[in-house]
């Protein structure tokens, strides 16, 4: 499957500012999500349904805990996407 990087980086940057109250400007992709971005843990349990509602990704707690930065959480769906 193809997946357009650029269309995959901007719905989940919506999403984002969206679901977490984010400013674009903040969502560069060295963000860290939890220093940078102030997304706490709880969080990442409604990134992980909001991925799987909008993407079709199964997100586990050990993926979820190798995503630290905005460039992961890219990388992490379009590499699932891939395959």
């Amino acid at each position: 499957m193809i997946v357009d990087r650029k269309e995959t980086i901007l719905k989940i940057n919506s999403f984002l500012i969206e679901e977490f109250e984010l400013e674009e400007d903040q969502l560069v992709p060295d963000a860290l999500l939890k220093d940078d971005l102030d997304i706490e843990s709880l969080d990442f349990v409604d990134i992980a349904v909001i991925l799987e509602n909008n993407f079709g990704v199964k997100v586990t707690s050990e993926h979820l805990g190798k995503i630290l930065t905005l460039h992961d959480l890219y990388q992490f769906v379009i590499d699932y996407k891939q395959n």
